[in-house]
């Protein structure tokens, strides 16, 4: 018959015991990791969704628009634009709305869509 050794035994017993300690720690790392890429993803998602319910209000609103935009459809825009938060396409709104002719208006939309676009993070 086969006699293990007392002192082996308790070896293999604290070596089995450390692997499983190691390999709990390495799914408890998996699983905060996997928690943050899921909140990074949702905050680009929310991110991308203000992006694109301002781009789409400002097509549906400004560009498709047949006369001029209501007080309460530049409210609305307004809204939109402050909701994103992003400095760059806020200063752009303004410089469109604040354009003084017909083709610095055109030019201020080309770039504000431009600037829309290249937000929309992948």
């Amino acid at each position: 018959m086969l006699k293990i050794n007392p002192r082996t035994t308790i070896l293999i017993i604290i070596t089995a015991l450390i692997a499983i300690v190691i390999i709990l720690a390495g799914q408890c790392y998996i699983f905060y990791k996997d928690i943050q890429t899921q909140k990074d993803l949702n905050r680009i998602y929310q991110y991308n969704e203000k992006i694109l319910n301002f781009t789409k209000l400002f097509i549906t609103k400004v560009i498709r628009a047949k006369e001029d935009v209501s007080f309460e459809d530049r409210l609305q825009l307004e809204n939109a634009v402050r909701e994103i938060n992003n400095k760059a396409i806020f200063d752009q709104w303004q410089k469109f709305t604040e354009a003084k002719s017909e083709a610095q208006a055109q030019e201020d939309v080309k770039i504000l869509l431009d600037l829309l676009v290249n937000k929309i993070t992948r």
